[in-house]
């Protein structure tokens, strides 16, 4: 196949080959360095896939003892997070979001909650202010949509060395602060590969989780039925989105460090092979349906270079289903499936669009002032809220602990959160710049 015209690869579709990739490091390397295609000088200019598959100090991208290390440096600065604070704050900011629609009735749910939660999630968690944010957001959806790549990855690096700086200046309990005081010492360079590996993880991939996996809840009949809140539905949506419909559904480039034969097939060194993981899943699928609470799924891949955050990336995620359903029971999916946008390029999957309709119900403290919205060829019954209605209450100030040896110390894990006045600002920039983000992306497709 190939992942750009003239960019040639092999694309591994069978579940026990991928594994045996993932879990044979000494023979097939994550190292671009190795790409036979790229060294030889015959890759096309300004394709879109070399741009994102190229030599970086980042840990998907390298073997051995840098990996090692740069791995150990990711691993022990998540693993601060204390998983019971992470949720009491995701708790938080998604009924912030709830708030702002629920008495309306409806609601498009990727860019007015799906995505918008990690990405609050993730201004916290790396301490990055709302203006670094922005400009970070701006960059990702430059490199994602293909518009422009080499711009993406300036506008993206720059905003990261200026959190970089920031965080140098005035440290703080969060994930850029400690990955800056790691032992491994790392690099600027290093720094800010890592966490745009993280923050992509959580903008990125965490909003498809959730879009995916409201998207079965609401249409699949073994969920819809049944449609609740509830943790074990949860789960089991999450379990079935990573099988079926996992949003990284492409990426896991390995280059054989020499020449060998795999599936039956001969393989020279350097060769490009590409592991689908929506496709190989669908393999293990076929000859073993799984059963509930199955998570041998490759969705976060295996072996060294298994996604680092997935821990946190489905914490997040089924907290945020969790509260929709529990705040609005009654979702249900309006016009029809084959209706609904798709964000669908090389490497990730997921729905864009996923308007929903629901019986309004009330803010917590508020009462309620709209009926449903009408449905088709019924008159709208619904009426204007009134002047002078209390606005949506903001997010309220957090501190969000980190599981630390400097808290036995005394030290403090993390400052005060901004004002009220400042978080409701805050918040309403990062909708409207995350709209545009979206918006982008649909007129890209």
């Amino acid at each position: 196949m190939e992942l750009d015209p003239g960019v040639p690869a092999m694309l591994c579709l069978g579940y026990d080959t991928a594994l045996e990739i993932m879990r044979r490091p000494e023979t097939f390397s994550k190292d671009p360095r190795h790409w036979r295609a790229r060294n030889e000088g015959v890759l096309p200019e300004g394709s879109y896939a070399p741009h994102i598959i190229r030599p970086r100090p980042q840990v998907d991208f390298v073997d051995g003892e840098e990996h090692r290390r740069l791995r150990g440096a990711i691993e022990d600065t998540t693993g601060r997070i204390d998983s019971a604070a992470l949720r009491n704050y995701v708790e938080r900011i998604a009924d912030s979001l709830i708030d702002q629609f629920c008495e309306a009735g409806e609601a498009e749910l990727i860019g007015t909650y799906c995505a918008l939660v990690p990405i609050m999630v993730s201004s916290q968690l790396f301490g990055c202010p709302q203006e670094i944010m922005d400009q970070l957001l701006r960059g990702v959806a430059s490199f994602i949509d293909g518009s422009d790549p080499s711009g993406g990855d300036r506008t993206s690096g720059a905003a990261l060395r200026e959190l970089i700086d920031l965080k140098r200046r005035e440290p703080g309990a969060d994930i850029t602060s400690w990955l800056i005081a790691h032992p491994a010492r790392l690099t600027d360079e290093e720094l800010i590969e890592q966490l745009l590996l993280l923050i992509g993880m959580v903008t990125g991939v965490v909003p498809g989780l959730i879009g995916n996996s409201l998207r079965v809840l609401l249409t699949d009949e073994r969920f819809s039925g049944e449609l609740m809140g509830g943790s074990m539905l949860v789960e089991d949506a999450l379990d079935e989105v990573l099988w079926t419909d996992p949003p990284v559904a492409n990426m896991g480039l390995y280059f054989p460090v020499h020449d060998t034969n795999l599936a039956g097939k001969r393989l020279r060194a350097g060769d490009a092979v590409m592991i689908s993981f929506a496709a190989t899943n669908r393999d293990a699928l076929l000859r073993s349906p799984h059963k509930q609470g199955n998570r041998a799924h490759l969705a976060f891949g295996a072996g060294p270079h298994a996604c680092p955050g997935r821990s946190s990336a489905r914490l997040i995620a089924s907290v945020a289903l969790e509260k929709l359903l529990d705040r609005i029971p009654d979702l249900a999916l309006a016009g029809e499936i084959e209706e609904l946008k798709w964000l669908s390029g090389i490497f990730v999957r997921g729905v864009i669009t996923l308007p929903v309709r629901f019986a309004p119900v009330a803010r917590p403290g508020g009462r309620l002032t709209s009926a449903p919205p009408a449905r088709p060829g019924e008159p709208d019954q619904r009426q204007d809220l009134p002047a002078g209605a209390p606005p949506p209450p903001p997010i309220p100030p957090i501190s969000l602990p980190f599981a630390t040896d400097a808290a036995s110390e005394g030290e403090a894990l993390m400052g005060p959160g901004p004002e009220l006045e400042q978080q409701a600002e805050d918040r309403q920039k990062q909708q409207s710049s995350l709209l545009g983000f979206l918006n982008r992306w649909r007129r890209a497709r």
